[in-house]
């Protein structure tokens, strides 16, 4: 609110009538994620927003006290939904069915990355959190100031359920009735898109998890890929990449996993069925021979194939545009290590774009631990 039209202090009240009984003035904002500096009148900004299919682009005050309307990217609609039903603190699959409405998954959000039209490199921050509520009380209309209501639970209350004067105990914690148990942010970069990658959906195949047993990775889990199960459309694009550690020690709790303790790896390659744990050499796979990379647009099949099956370590078989022929598979003079440990922990992979129908089921070979661990997945392809 503003005090004598200088900017500030803000105010306590959430509602317009709060605000002036509190001798404010109220001031409505538009929520956006981008301007568009370089558009200066409405009639360029209204053929802006004719022109972009996936954000909506408006022409107006960015603050209800502004003194002009600017043309900006409004921010999308907040994504609220009931989160799948699972017994408490479990860990495994869900009541859900997944991305492809298939087999249940573990409990998930799949959301849509904002698309910036500007083209300009963001940095942008994901955070999750996890709450836990009880409906024993108003949670919506119970405060700080009302601890001493009558209608306010108690520490583990004794319960009169037999009306004699005798009771139960309840273990029940007030501390643990309405709170925020995990808090995670994370910061990451969404890169522009080239010229064929416009107007595609780009579907994001990454890997979770972190190296440990079941126990040892509590309250994560163990890796695997997510999507593990992705079906897409030809025309459409999936970035594969994944992110990993050199240095982490689970606290000190454990380092279960295959390579060089503390470390993460992760790789693709294509396999048979999803029962199977043996992957098929590269020279056999068909499944490359129609995908093609439009992050380094001089590779073929092959390249992104050993690309994804070395983490990176080999960029290709003998050198693309943006591979370096030293880092190919015929030009590094050291091999890969069985276990991946000289290979990259993280990986930026490729954007892949379809020439044709078809798909896979692959693995990774270092962490798919028989009858411990599985880190398999499967993509196809549909016209």
């Amino acid at each position: 609110w503003y005090q004598r039209r200088v900017r500030g202090p803000y105010g306590r009240s959430i509602n317009e009538a709060a605000c002036t009984a509190e001798g404010g003035k109220w001031v409505k904002f538009n929520s956006f994620i981008e301007v568009l500096s370089d558009i200066k009148t409405e009639s360029a900004c209204k053929t802006a927003a004719r022109s972009e299919g996936k954000n909506k682009i408006i022409w107006e005050k960015l603050r209800s006290d502004d003194d002009a309307e600017r043309c900006f990217v409004q921010a999308p609609e907040i994504h609220c939904d009931e989160a799948p039903y699972t017994r408490d603190n479990h860990l495994g699959n869900a009541d859900n069915f997944g991305i492809n409405n298939e087999r249940p998954n573990a409990s998930r959000i799949e959301i849509d990355l904002p698309y910036f039209p500007s083209g300009d490199v963001k940095r942008c921050v994901f955070r999750t959190r996890y709450n836990i509520s009880t409906t024993d009380y108003d949670g919506w209309n119970t405060f700080a100031d009302s601890n001493n209501n009558a209608d306010v639970i108690s520490n583990d209350p004794t319960v009169n359920v037999f009306a004699d004067g005798s009771g139960l105990e309840l273990a029940l914690n007030t501390a643990q009735t309405g709170r925020t148990f995990q808090d995670r942010s994370h910061v990451y970069q969404i890169l522009p898109r080239t010229a064929e990658m416009a107007g595609k959906t780009i579907y994001n195949l990454n890997v979770r998890g972190k190296r440990g047993n079941i126990v040892q990775t509590f309250p994560a889990t163990e890796y695997d890929f997510i999507p593990n199960r992705l079906k897409v459309k030809k025309d459409d694009l999936v970035h594969v990449q994944w992110t990993g550690s050199n240095t982490h020690n689970n606290k000190n709790n454990g380092d279960d996993g295959e390579g060089r303790g503390g470390t993460d790896r992760s790789n693709i390659i294509e396999m048979g069925d999803e029962g199977a744990n043996y992957p098929k050499p590269i020279a056999e796979s068909k499944f490359w021979e129609h995908v093609k990379s439009l992050t380094d647009p001089s590779a073929d099949g092959t390249d992104i194939a050993i690309g994804l099956a070395s983490a990176g370590y080999y960029c290709s078989k003998k050198g693309t545009d943006t591979c370096p022929a030293d880092h190919s598979l015929t030009g590094r003079t050291t091999k890969i290590d069985d276990k991946m440990n000289n290979a990259p922990a993280s990986y930026f992979g490729h954007v892949l774009k379809f020439t044709k129908a078809g798909g896979m089921n692959y693995v990774c070979t270092r962490n798919n631990n028989f009858s411990n661990r599985s880190q398999k997945g499967s993509l196809w392809v549909k016209n």
